[in-house]
């Protein structure tokens, strides 16, 4: 997939409120920190558009950009390490939970993993809570240019055999880096094809 354009559409706060359901739909989250930012904008050429901060905790809102005037590319919270009340963490959970269960046009959620690190409890939690509620999902391996191949792909194995303990079927896992460029293709690819079928669908 060539992305020709790529524009910021709205935040909010509740999902009731985010653009109309009428595209298909791809949503990146993951523990802050992940790279989630700088991912978003290597895939789509532009390295502002979405914001990147040292700082975890940077987006608080559901953030819709409008790529290719096709499909909405969605940047939710990252969960985990943001430095937040009580009160604000369990506010945003329930935004983003009430959004990945209740937004029909939400196709695939895009789960961001620190590949240089083993499994974390956090990750593996928010992913069984995806397959509990039956909300598709891919697995992306964020700074693998900051590991060797044999670090990367012996975490991508140790996380396979956690999910195996428990899942039937593994999800689709991606290796990616922002600064390489490592694995755009393939991220932008399997969402064509998901697009593909969505308006295949649609047409009928």
């Amino acid at each position: 997939m060539l992305i020709k354009t790529a524009e910021y559409l709205q935040s909010e706060a509740d999902w009731r409120k985010c653009p109309s359901p009428n595209l298909p739909e791809y949503a990146f989250i993951g523990r802050s920190n992940v790279g989630k930012s700088s991912l978003i904008n290597m895939l789509v050429n532009n390295k502002s558009l979405a914001k990147t901060s040292s700082k975890p905790g940077k987006t608080q809102t559901i953030n819709h950009f409008l790529i290719n005037k096709n499909w909405y590319l969605v940047d939710l919270p990252g969960y985990g390490f943001a430095k937040i009340s009580k009160t604000t963490r369990e506010k945003w959970q329930k935004m983003i939970s009430d959004y990945l269960l209740f937004r029909e046009n939400l196709q695939v959620v895009f789960v961001l993993v620190d590949a240089r690190l083993e499994p974390q409890q956090i990750d593996i939690d928010f992913i069984n809570n995806l397959g509990e509620k039956g909300i598709p999902f891919a697995i992306i391996f964020t700074k693998t240019d900051k590991n060797s191949s044999g670090k990367t792909m012996s975490n991508m194995q140790k996380m396979k055999n956690v999910l195996a303990e428990t899942w039937e079927e593994l999800p689709l896992m991606l290796k990616s880096s922002a600064i390489s460029g490592a694995g755009k293709e393939e991220i932008l690819n399997f969402i064509e094809e998901i697009n593909q079928q969505y308006h295949s669908n649609i047409a009928l």
